[in-house]
């Protein structure tokens, strides 16, 4: 369809000045609001509106109203979504000019509270040929119907519209490309520095528990050694996590997601840490068995352990998929560690399947650690 020119003079300079608008400093929903209210006024609509299309470009996102005073918009209450004559523009992006709307044949009627509207005047939001929602107007004041001259004003403003759109998109992407890199500076920084560090300083720790005599010292310069390996382990998730920002793939976000669904059980934060190519190495079949088992253990610890604390971790390493969960809770009886019971008996027949093995065992410092050990290939 061929761009029908504006030849009043009038109109043409208020259009320009809309567009001029795009390189003013405004917030993408004052500009719209502002596009539409222009639209309206050299239009000589009662109502305008703005619909912006969702990612699919199937429906109605955003839905920007002029014309209406808060009273009735809070009467009429949910916004449409791209139904009956608005959805027609969805399906067929082009403009459409109607005498009377509630007469065509897709029409869908108005919500409750919602005012009479004849008349009728919508055109496609789009940038060369991605479309990015519509414009309407309704109810010509003094005419009968909107004219094709008005037709060629809101078109022009829908197109200031579509660029102003695409811009805010486009910066958008941006910002989320800067802060994927960022992250990935972090981690970089995170591990040429921090994991560095506490390597250097384990080591240091180990030789004086190795070279320590006095009573209780050794005990405790080991005990900081293996916190310290505790720390470098969540050091090292917390890089990952880092640079896989957006990514909803891999065990690690597997498990993550799975921990976080699971810790309104518990009433605390498990925490979790990986340790060797846990993504790489860890099939997506032996993915669903780990996830299954770190599913009925931690809902263990929430049924019976009273537990305040609880840890998994993920282990690749020799050749074997290692997990260990382990709580502060009250500990298993004897007979607990082999009987039937707190679901030990499909974690074991769990292990078996998979050629591996299953420990359960209470801990010197109170609670209960659990061992899921089975060979990566099966």
């Amino acid at each position: 369809m061929p761009f029908r020119a504006i030849e009043d003079p009038v109109k043409l300079r208020r259009v320009l000045e809309a567009t001029l608008l795009l390189e003013a400093d405004l917030e993408l929903p004052v500009l719209l609001r502002h596009l539409i209210e222009e639209a309206r006024q050299m239009a000589g609509a009662r109502y305008g509106a703005l619909g912006v299309l969702n990612d699919e470009g199937t429906a109605l996102s955003e839905f920007i109203t002029v014309g209406l005073d808060p009273d009735e918009e809070r009467r009429i209450g949910a916004r449409p979504t791209g139904r009956g004559v608005l959805g027609l523009l969805i399906t067929h992006p082009h403009p459409l000019r109607l005498r009377d709307m509630g007469s065509h044949p897709d029409s869908y009627g108005f919500p409750p509270h919602h005012p009479p509207m004849t008349s009728f005047l919508g055109v496609p939001i789009k940038v060369r040929d991605e479309v990015y929602g519509n414009l309407y107007l309704t109810d010509k004041i003094g005419w009968s119907e909107f004219t094709q001259d008005d037709e060629a004003l809101v078109v022009a403003l829908a197109l200031a519209a579509g660029i102003a759109i695409q811009n805010a998109r486009l910066h958008q992407r941006v910002q989320e490309v800067a802060v994927y890199e960022d992250r990935d500076r972090v981690a970089r920084d995170l591990h040429d520095t921090v994991i560095q560090r506490l390597f250097a300083v384990t080591l240091s720790l180990q030789s004086m528990a190795g070279a320590a005599t006095a009573a209780g010292i050794a005990d405790r310069l080991q005990a900081a050694v293996s916190d310290l390996d505790a720390t470098i382990r969540q050091v090292r998730s917390t890089i990952y996590e880092l640079g896989s920002a957006g990514l909803d793939q891999g065990v690690r976000n597997t498990v993550l997601s799975l921990i976080h669904d699971l810790n309104p059980v518990l009433g605390f934060e498990v925490r979790v840490s990986f340790d060797g190519p846990v993504d790489s190495a860890i099939s997506d079949e032996l993915a669903e068995h780990l996830s299954a088992t770190i599913r009925e253990a931690v809902t263990n610890i929430g049924r019976h352990a009273q537990a305040t604390e609880a840890s998994v971790v993920v282990r690749v390493r020799d050749g074997l998929c290692q997990l260990e969960v382990t709580d502060n809770g009250h500990g298993l009886l004897p007979t607990e560690t082999t009987g039937g019971g707190l679901g030990l008996v499909n974690l074991r027949r769990r292990a078996e399947k998979l050629h591996g093995e299953f420990l359960v065992e209470s801990r010197e410092e109170g609670g209960t650690l659990l061992t899921w050990r089975v060979p990566i290939t099966q």
